[in-house]
């Protein structure tokens, strides 16, 4: 297991109850922070990572946190935990299970984003903060971010939502069940190997990759010359992705994560979505991006619709859902909108 450099961490020593009736007998949460925590502790940005993201958002994230962006060091405390179930740094189904002294494996409970939230928010009272100027997150993030705010009202003061839903949809959950298929052909997904999994995993990427980019994006950078019979681009650039994903992560991870994804929805127990996104009473900007064929902009515009102080906002990008990942100046402009916005109605 490789973790980002000069990451925290923080070990929670108490028994984690999950929804679904499993338990943790402990925690550990690694995270990262940047900038220093003002005198008044309100300058605390809080950043959910996507999928298989780590808790260093100053290199998957770059161009939107650092020097000179929206999020700015120098101005925010910025705040990013890795998620539990996650490969780097947070109690996952490959750390070592302190009751058996081995790797969970495929005994580590399943969890929901509720839980992933809960996680957050027991390292948040573990900093001492009470109250978080932004919650941002895009994907699996925004996810996150959204039941974060729900969780714990009053502490998060405004929220920014890229390329996220209030629910995950029956095409997501599909996407997602045809991954696990994947993994689960693999013969060795059931051992307790380092390596478990593995060939499925490449195989549960390049299907998730079809989804995260468009048809014309790939015709575009993938394209062969006409004479070509084998060994086309396109093939190898899935193979490439599937095997590059394996190499820093672990199967098992990303089926609990994949599992943990399709449990999202904000109105579970809270009289549905609607009323969920209701009790959202803080400015909130939602982002969508123009091709996003993995969570379209249908999504972002029910959730605007939806919660009271929202603005919709939309990407112009060739890139897909990808696009939260890669268009740094639109989405910097947005943020200093949303920051602007956020001081006049605060």
């Amino acid at each position: 297991m490789i973790y980002p450099k000069n990451i925290k961490r923080y070990h929670y020593k108490n028994t984690f109850e999950l929804e679904q009736g499993g338990k943790l007998p402990e925690l550990q949460v690694g995270y990262h922070t940047f900038g220093k925590l003002n005198a008044a502790k309100d300058n605390v940005v809080w950043v959910f990572h996507a999928l298989t993201a780590n808790s260093d958002p100053s290199i998957w994230w770059k161009g939107v946190i650092g020097k000179d962006t929206a999020i700015d060091p120098q101005e925010h405390f910025i705040v990013c935990a890795n998620v539990l179930g996650s490969f780097y740094g947070t109690t996952n189904p490959r750390s070592q299970n302190p009751e058996t002294g081995k790797p969970y494996g495929l005994d580590f409970p399943v969890f929901t984003v509720r839980d992933v939230a809960r996680v957050h928010h027991l390292l948040r009272q573990h900093l001492e903060i009470e109250h978080i100027q932004l919650a941002i997150g895009g994907s699996f993030g925004g996810h996150q971010a959204l039941e974060f705010t729900l969780v714990a009202p009053n502490v998060v003061e405004s929220l920014v939502l890229l390329a996220t839903t209030a629910r995950e949809t029956a095409w997501s959950i599909a996407i997602h069940e045809a991954q696990r298929m994947a993994i689960e052909t693999d013969v060795t997904w059931k051992t307790n190997a380092k390596n478990a999994g593995n060939t499925g995993l490449k195989t549960a990427r390049a299907l998730g990759l079809i989804s995260y980019r468009t048809i014309e994006t790939y015709i575009h950078t993938q394209s062969d010359a006409l004479s070509k019979l084998d060994d086309f681009r396109a093939a190898s650039y899935v193979q490439y992705q599937g095997k590059k994903l394996a190499d820093r992560f672990h199967a098992h991870c990303y089926w609990y994560l994949s599992k943990c994804m399709d449990t999202h929805n904000t109105g579970r127990n809270r009289g549905g979505t609607e009323s969920a996104l209701g009790q959202i009473n803080i400015p909130v900007s939602v982002i969508g991006i123009s091709s996003d064929m993995l969570i379209p902009v249908s999504e972002q515009k029910y959730l605007a619709d939806k919660i009271p102080n929202a603005s919709y906002y939309e990407i112009q990008s060739k890139y897909g859902h990808d696009g939260f990942l890669i268009e740094f100046e639109q989405i910097n402009a947005i943020l200093l909108k949303h920051f602007e916005r956020s001081f006049c109605l605060i």
